[in-house]
């Protein structure tokens, strides 16, 4: 693993770099990985074989963004899940692939019909939700340092009641407490804090588009 992860900082550096040779070695170290994870999923070679190669350019656009620190490999799948949902999606406005909206589910989200396997259940491909998790557990520990730091215990047990246990705003401001109302800009600052560190990492955008909406 590690001469595997020194091998791909070489290949990011010298891609930088403007190596030529650099990029065709990266499409020849991963293309057939990620070719095989598509296609494992969708039944058309060409739409796979187009997908991987967005994968590849979106890669190439986010490169100035990219943090060496976090494995290329879960990156590049983690952008080939994002640009896979995004094809399904597309392919969901035809007649061929018709979509619902979910309704008899509490999240509402677009799930494909019959037995195809769900759009949201790609998104969450294990390659992606590995990095996303990466992402969250390093932000959510980053923000909790500077509560210890500040002593801000309120606003760490309001989180803790909310999140980890699942309290509702009425619930929480009871045993803190504390108004409803400070435990709503409690929640909303954290949750805003969270959304930048995250955006901080330098992550893709294809990982959390989410992150960029206006």
């Amino acid at each position: 693993m590690k001469r595997s992860n020194e091998i791909d900082r070489a290949l990011v550096e010298r891609i930088s770099s403007g190596d030529t040779d650099a990029w065709s070695d990266l499409i020849a170290r991963y293309e057939g990985r990620l070719l095989a994870f598509v296609e494992s999923r969708l039944t058309n070679r060409s739409a796979s074989q187009d997908i991987v190669q967005e994968a590849f350019v979106g890669f190439l656009n986010s490169l100035p963004n990219y943090d060496n620190r976090r494995a290329l490999e879960s990156y590049l799948f983690s952008i080939c899940a994002y640009k896979m949902t995004d094809h399904l999606r597309r392919e969901g406005r035809r007649p061929a692939i018709p979509l619902s909206s979910g309704e008899g589910s509490s999240g509402g989200h677009w799930q494909l019909q019959g037995e195809d396997r769900p759009a949201s259940s790609i998104a969450r491909s294990v390659e992606r939700k590995r990095i996303e998790e990466d992402a969250l557990a390093e932000a959510l520990g980053e923000q909790v340092e500077k509560w210890q730091a500040k002593t801000d215990w309120t606003k760490l047990k309001c989180i803790e009641l909310l999140i980890v246990r699942g309290k509702s705003n009425k619930g929480t401001a009871e045993l803190l407490g504390i108004t409803e109302q400070q435990v709503a800009n409690y929640k909303f600052d954290f949750l805003a804090r969270l959304r930048t560190l995250v955006k901080r990492q330098g992550l893709a955008q294809e990982v959390f588009p989410e992150l960029y909406e206006e």
